[in-house]
């Protein structure tokens, strides 16, 4: 006896309830993404999603990946090196591939077939000319610029248009966590000045080569962006930063139409903008206790700015600057410069380099 043959309806397809959402809906979707690797992979998931990605008004872009390559230095973010210590000198010819695998893996829907992002394009500054509307625009570097001996923090904030316009820098020599129940007992008696000390033992000095390293590294990612901002005439706001949280320089609308409105001055020695004379404030405290147990030994703090600085109404630009300074670091960082905001204040010039 033979079984009954049975027969089964093929099931109905499941409706897709995202092709009932507008554009402008998947495009907030997309933007709260800003990851360009993952709008990548999106844009390759359908005709409807390739020519919404390229309209997304946020995006990151993480380099994580570099390799050696001869790039060209007037291509911006073309670095160099696997990781160096001081990536200045290798700045201009790193070549960014891991980013642009999703895009590369992209057929052009139009049925073409080629590649919707071609693979001999790899730095971002390629990759982000393929976005039409950005607004707002974050790049993270695979690590800091200033190479700092173990235990020793130093942080930056920068911000420019056509050329510096503030720069904040925390320093220390030593970050630790105090121990549940401990008191601190400073060997060093703080009265609220600078020991003699700090002028025999190298304390200055390493104050000194902090600033200009830390200048250095934000007039290099300065330069770095010319063909970014030039690419992106609808950019708003701009921040370059690093992986490691120790510099950021950051350029908002006002900045952005300055820098595109005036001749960037070149450095004559290398490739970076020319850091302009400045006015330096220094503020030192030996010992900090900083929120969560944590504690800061040489904590120092160093503000600069323009010496041709001429703000509008000087209590204006002060105002401004101090908000600049406060706001520059997150916690537990922000409340060591605010405890050194209220020491006493040391005033250094330097040259223009």
């Amino acid at each position: 006896m033979h079984p009954r043959a049975r027969i089964h309806a093929d099931p109905a397809p499941e409706f897709d309830q995202f092709d009932c959402l507008p554009d402008p809906v998947v495009l907030l979707i997309l933007n709260k993404l800003e990851d360009v690797r993952s709008l990548g992979r999106c844009a390759a998931v359908s005709k409807r999603f390739s020519g919404l990605v390229p309209l997304v008004s946020d995006v990151y872009v993480k380099i994580d990946r570099v390799v050696a390559t001869d790039g060209d230095a007037d291509d911006a973010l073309n670095l160099s090196s696997a990781k160096p210590k001081n990536i200045f000198s290798h700045f201009f010819k790193l070549m960014l591939f891991t980013i642009v695998k999703p895009f590369h893996s992209m057929r052009n829907l139009n049925g073409t077939g080629r590649p919707l992002f071609p693979l001999a394009q790899h730095s971002p500054v390629h990759v982000l000319r393929n976005f039409s509307d950005v607004w707002n625009l974050r790049v993270e570097l695979p690590s800091g610029d200033v190479g700092t001996e173990e235990g020793f923090l130093l942080k930056w904030r920068a911000e420019y248009g056509s050329t510096l316009r503030n720069c904040v820098i925390l320093g220390g020599t030593l970050v630790d966590r105090k121990p549940i129940g401990a008191e601190h007992e400073s060997s060093v008696e703080d009265n609220g000045s600078m020991p003699e000390s700090f002028y025999t033992n190298g304390g200055l000095k390493l104050r000194v080569v902090w600033t200009i390293s830390s200048l250095i590294a934000a007039s290099t990612r300065h330069y770095l962006l010319r063909s970014i901002i030039k690419d992106h005439p609808t950019l708003r706001s701009l921040v370059l930063a690093d992986a490691d949280g120790q510099g950021t320089l950051y350029m908002g609308m006002e900045q952005l139409r300055e820098f595109r409105e005036n001749k960037l001055s070149a450095s004559a020695c290398s490739n970076r903008t020319q850091v302009p004379a400045c006015n330096m404030k220094l503020k030192y405290a030996p010992y900090l206790e900083l929120p969560g147990g944590m504690t800061l030994q040489g904590a120092t703090l160093v503000v600069i700015k323009p010496s041709n600085d001429g703000g509008i109404g000087g209590h204006s630009s002060r105002k401004e600057t101090e908000a600049f300074v406060s706001s520059a670091f997150d916690e537990p960082f922000r409340f060591a410069v605010k405890a050194l905001m209220k020491r006493r204040t040391y005033l250094l010039e330097m040259n223009g380099f």
